[in-house]
């Protein structure tokens, strides 16, 4: 079977938090990724989850032979989004300028070769 992915875009928080996250699920069994991603205690688990979820449904979607718990994330990274620029008042009358930052997660599961 071919790969299926699942891109998760323009979400808030820095993508070097997000790949704290996406690196704890890469190379994992999926049933194993879930199971990882629950018990995270980061704010942006439920995006991942999300893209995950998204993945193994768009897999589900190219063939109707597969089983979900052969499948795993054989790609899993996290690109860098538009950031927003704003500011911030400052003392004596002066504007700190700050960045906020987007991520886009993408998420890429397979089954394994020899189960084709």
């Amino acid at each position: 079977m071919a790969e299926a992915r699942a891109t998760a875009k323009y979400i808030r928080v820095s993508p070097q938090k997000a790949r704290l996250v996406v690196d704890l699920i890469r190379g994992q069994n999926v049933g194993e990724a879930m199971n990882i991603l629950r018990f995270t205690k980061k704010r942006v688990v439920g995006e991942v989850m999300k893209a995950l979820h998204a993945a193994i449904a768009n897999a589900e979607q190219k063939s109707e032979t597969l089983d979900v718990e052969d499948l795993v994330v054989t790609k899993a990274y996290v690109n860098e989004g538009p950031r927003a620029k704003r500011v911030r008042p400052a003392p004596q009358g002066r504007a700190y300028r700050y960045q906020r930052r987007t991520s886009h997660i993408t998420v890429v599961v397979s089954s394994p070769e020899g189960k084709d």
